[in-house]
């Protein structure tokens, strides 16, 4: 049977507006589809020598108007030339599209970040509810269903993509407007959004038996999107004006208050009108849900007392005052735990320059992201892949299903998650860049696509995921915004009920700001050259001391075993001078100096070789 729209006499129309854009590793391909009815799908052929011959590159379905040409393996600054024609049943074939032409080349940091984002910001433009405008939960499930965490973290991105020129301010404020309206009309529980809905007609969609009411740490989540919106779009215009005034509508119904549970001490993650409290789960930290309390204390109209941060957030098994590798964590469980721990509450909320009685929230989050680094690079459980550029442990899909993943043995199963490192490039911006590049540059073929990095990956068993999350994309495009601009973190900050709270709460300035330690903090300093050095050779230690000090310096492994004691207790006049230092004859790695005077230590890592 001939399919309508081509016949055995007309061959179907070409496919049109083909486009190359070349990358650093990958070049892609997108075409307007060919306007025939019927057609069976597209063959891509590529030419390597200028035009000359023409090959098969690929066969897709007639859904799909893209391709990625994955380059990485053929070599740099690579010249290619493109044309496409449609297929109809029967064998019969459209004329080619135009000839178009893309090279690729070596991109530079910037570019590479430029890159990542603005793939992973398609995934909340190209790929939101067309009703709604929200982040759907994932693209491998119910195209109908909608998160709202996602869909605050996705409101980032936008503002993101309007900052960036990817899409024009008025594109931005009209998606925002759609987004907003259909919030307002979204079936709600005291103000407060389930964790998904349907996309089209906003009515809850359960997460689970008895979670089918109000989530507070989704719509936290939300709300932090909203309300960096709010003050981003803030232009003297009808359309921006009633977008701030839906936002701020939409902020001051969520009752906070309500979500106390007869006016407990905590907060309450979910409240059902089926269910009530049958899930019964308290917000205690530390997790992911800090921002909730801060949202929570800053309400206007729904606001609970500051004591409750004390009381409820701090209130359980909060402190976690041991070393990993190096590193306090300060907060939280074994090793930091996942890392969307150090993800979702500060995409907007900036935890730069301040805190509460226990840490500074930038150098916690900093921490945590080194020892998921360090763990990665030792390398404990012999996993497939991992090392100091391979790293990132958090909630992602794995082979089984979908699991979190962090350092605690049970919970490491070989899976690494590109949006755990890239998400922490605020905190450890060298580190994240060298992961950026190989994840792309070295398993790219694998693991790149259409919105950015696919969303984790398990070398032990050759397995690389398909699928791509709203929570797990979002943290990308923000915290890749915050490292180069600051600005997401400067946005939400200028709301003015924000700073009320955070004084309210206890916090209070931290001049340390976003190092653990600096010279006029601890009146000393210290670096170590060459680095790396030779096993069994000598290096130089450099102090920079403001005031007499009586130090202790050592060499440890990175799991914190002292392998050689320089001094103990020395004093040490101010000044700067160098003393040259042996390097026991140890295996090539990753090792710490270790410099204290009893109030604080300084560590730095130094790599040792072998060989010439």
């Amino acid at each position: 049977m001939i399919a309508p729209g081509c016949t055995s006499a007309q061959a179907p129309a070409a496919p049109s507006d083909l486009i190359a854009d070349g990358y650093d590793s990958h070049i892609e391909l997108r075409w307007t589809a060919s306007p025939t009815p019927g057609v069976t799908g597209y063959e891509v052929y590529r030419s390597e020598n200028g035009g000359t011959d023409f090959l098969p590159l690929k066969s897709v379905s007639p859904s799909v108007t893209s391709l990625i040409d994955w380059t990485g393996d053929e070599g740099d600054n690579l010249n290619r030339q493109y044309k496409v024609r449609a297929t109809a049943p029967g064998g019969m074939t459209s004329n080619f599209s135009p000839v178009v032409l893309a090279e690729t080349h070596v991109m530079s940091d910037e570019e590479l970040l430029e890159m990542v984002q603005r793939y992973t910001f398609r995934y909340f433009w190209d790929y939101a509810h067309p009703t709604s405008g929200l982040a759907r939960e994932r693209n491998n499930g119910n195209p109908q269903v909608v998160t709202m965490g996602g869909s605050g973290f996705g409101i980032l991105s936008i503002i993101v993509g309007a900052e960036r020129g990817w899409v024009t301010r008025e594109e931005a404020v009209n998606r925002m407007i759609k987004i907003v309206t259909f919030l307002q009309i979204a079936d709600r529980f005291h103000g407060v959004f389930p964790h998904w809905m349907y996309g089209s007609s906003g009515k809850v969609f359960p997460f689970s038996q008895y979670d089918n009411g109000g989530d507070l740490v989704e719509t936290a989540f939300l709300m932090q999107g909203l309300l960096t919106a709010r003050r981003y779009f803030d232009e003297d215009t009808p359309l921006e004006s009633a977008l701030r005034n839906a936002i701020t509508g939409l902020w001051e119904d969520v009752e906070w208050d309500w979500y106390r549970k007869n006016g407990s001490n905590v907060l309450y993650w979910h409240w059902s009108p089926e269910y009530q409290w049958q899930i019964n789960l308290a917000i205690r930290g530390f997790n992911e849900a800090q921002v909730i309390y801060l949202l929570a204390i800053a309400s206007p109209t729904h606001g609970v007392p500051a004591s409750l941060y004390s009381s409820g957030w701090t209130g359980g098994s909060y402190q976690n005052l041991n070393t990993y590798y190096g590193y306090k964590v300060y907060t939280g469980p074994y090793a930091g735990g996942p890392l969307f721990f150090a993800h979702y509450s500060y995409l907007g909320f900036d935890p730069r320059n301040k805190k509460d009685q226990y840490c500074n929230y930038f150098v916690r989050n900093r921490n945590h992201a080194l020892i998921h680094q360090t763990y990665c690079a030792i390398n404990p459980k012999g996993h497939q892949g991992y090392s100091e550029n391979c790293w990132g442990l958090t909630a992602s899909d794995d082979p089984g299903g979908y699991a979190v993943h962090d350092p605690f043995p049970l919970n490491d199963n070989g899976t690494i998650s590109p949006t755990a490192a890239l998400a922490s490039m605020p905190y450890t911006p060298d580190e994240s860049v060298k992961a950026l590049k190989h994840f792309y540059r070295n398993l790219g073929e694998n693991l790149w696509g259409p919105y950015g990095f696919y969303d984790a990956f398990n070398l032990n068993q050759n397995w690389y995921a398909s699928s791509y999350l709203a929570i797990d994309q979002g943290p990308i495009v923000a915290m890749i915004e915050n490292y180069r601009t600051g600005l997401l973190w400067e946005t939400f900050m200028e709301n003015p009920e924000i700073q009320p709270a955070l004084d309210a709460i206890g916090f209070q300035e931290d001049l340390t700001g976003t190092d653990e330690h600096t010279l006029e903090s601890t009146g000393f300093d210290v670096s170590v050259f060459p680095n790396p050095v030779k096993s069994g050779g000598v290096a130089t230690i450099e102090w920079n001391v403001l005031t007499t000090k009586h130090l202790s310096a050592m060499l440890a492994d990175m799991q914190g075993k002292v392998l050689h004691t320089y001094f103990r207790d020395r004093q040490v006049q101010t000044g700067v001078f160098q003393e040259q230092v042996p390097i026991p004859a140890l295996p090539a790695g990753t090792y710490l100096l270790r410099v204290g005077d009893g109030q604080f230590q300084i560590q730095k890592k130094l790599s040792v070789v072998t060989g010439d």
